[in-house]
């Protein structure tokens, strides 16, 4: 696993190589919105959610989403993970229901990633 921040962002080359040595296309991570880090690189959401809830993060900021680095930037983000189901807080499937996390997704994803 591998954390990424702005601060340390990661480069398209180094997600197509994780990639192509774990599942072939993509890369798993877990962002958390508030303290502005993502988590890549792990067989599950679930191991990747438990490494930021160790360092200090809240259930509630976590979201899995997937990252295809051979799509185009439209299609390359995905919210779909077992993670996100959460219906005691109003998340009541896989993806990420609420547009303004979603949004603030995208925006972390854009800084976190090097195009």
């Amino acid at each position: 696993m591998k954390a990424v921040t702005e601060q340390e962002p990661i480069s398209m080359d180094s997600l197509r190589q994780m990639a192509m040595e774990r599942f072939g296309d993509m890369v798993k991570a877990v962002v958390d919105i508030a303290r502005g880090i993502m988590v890549i690189d792990a067989d599950l959401h679930a191991d990747e959610e438990a490494e930021l809830l160790a360092t200090g993060s809240r259930q509630q900021d976590l979201w899995g989403i997937n990252l295809y680095p051979e799509l185009l930037p439209e299609d390359w983000l995905e919210f779909d993970s077992m993670i996100n189901l959460r219906p005691s807080s109003g998340n009541r499937s896989r993806n990420v229901d609420d547009p303004s996390i979603r949004e603030q997704i995208r925006n972390m994803i854009d800084r976190f990633v090097l195009r």
